[in-house]
């Protein structure tokens, strides 16, 4: 295992110093200045020597069975990569929890994040769970140097040189997102303003579902102007927002169902629009800014990446 230090200053050394001799394969270290998770990834890379590389955030935990499972599907499918999914634990807050349904149900992002089942867009492994073969490293290169969306840019490279890429089911890890609600708004705010930096690098990367949550806050801001100036048009308002509060109520009813208890489905009225707005005002930001008018790369929050 390499321990790839992208500038922290938690004492992450003393703590894989101290971790040394207790596992049976070897844990080595290497600190780098802060560069953002991609070029940490490349460091990793650069300095492995295994044949097949496998990447998870440093907000997820796996299960004991999650290599053995990636293991059989690599041999068994003869992949190159593979993208895996994301859940929650069980002694997950509630807050995590309504975020990790938003984040995961078909309602809020059309599958696109590697379930089984419907899909409405093409689907990219992404860091918090996936990996490539030594092989397609050599073809392709590292991470770019995007600061938010290299994932998803460094998949569509992968399944650009023609490998065999895929999604293993049962290989989960547990995401333990942003705990609170305003980490959660700034980065999907950021990932709306990624997928607009992606668009510019290949326009495949972007799809038409990719522009619904900017669509929706376009519309939704129209209505409520319109209602504000012509009355007329109140009904369209009210037609919206009961709409869009059905949407909530049968997103917590199928929230209750799925982890068994209330206390989760009561954020996600707050959590829903978080997301759906957030990532919309950014799509929305970088598309007037780099498609418009035609500026530079916006990397939206900056700061340090992990805060």
């Amino acid at each position: 295992m390499i321990v790839a230090d992208d500038g922290s200053t938690d004492n992450t050394k003393a703590v894989v110093q101290e971790a040394r001799g207790k596992y049976k394969y070897s844990l080595q270290y290497f600190a780098q200045k802060n560069q953002g998770p991609g070029a940490a990834r490349n460091l990793g890379m650069e300095k492995a020597n295994g044949d097949f590389f496998i990447f998870v955030d440093s907000d997820v935990t796996v299960p004991p069975e999650w290599l053995a499972n990636i293991d059989l599907a690599l041999h068994r499918e003869q992949a190159d990569a593979f993208g895996g999914p994301d859940t929650y634990r069980k002694d997950f807050p509630p807050l995590l929890k309504a975020i990790n349904y938003s984040m995961t149900s078909f309602i809020t992002t059309g599958g696109l994040r590697g379930k089984k089942g419907k899909k409405i867009a093409k689907y990219y492994p992404r860091s918090f769970n996936m990996g490539l073969s030594r092989a397609v490293w050599q073809q392709i290169g590292g991470f770019s140097s995007l600061r938010h969306g290299q994932d998803i840019e460094y998949s569509h490279r992968i399944l650009k040189s023609g490998a065999k890429v895929v999604f293993v089911s049962d290989a989960p890890v547990f995401h333990k997102r942003r705990t609170n609600l305003r980490r959660f708004f700034r980065q999907v705010f950021n990932w709306g303003i990624a997928r607009i930096n992606l668009y510019k690098i290949d326009n495949q990367m972007l799809e038409l579902v990719h522009a619904l949550p900017a669509l929706a806050t376009l519309f939704v801001f129209l209505v409520l102007l319109l209602a504000i100036i012509w009355p007329a048009t109140r009904i369209l308002f009210w037609l919206t927002l009961g709409f869009g509060l059905l949407l909530i109520l049968f997103s917590m009813l199928d929230s209750i169902v799925k982890y068994k208890e209330i206390k989760p489905a009561l954020y996600l009225p707050i959590v829903i629009p978080a997301q759906i707005f957030g990532y919309g005002l950014g799509f929305i930001y970088n598309y007037i800014r780099r498609v418009i008018f035609k500026k530079g790369a916006k990397i939206g929050f900056y700061r340090n990446y992990y805060k």
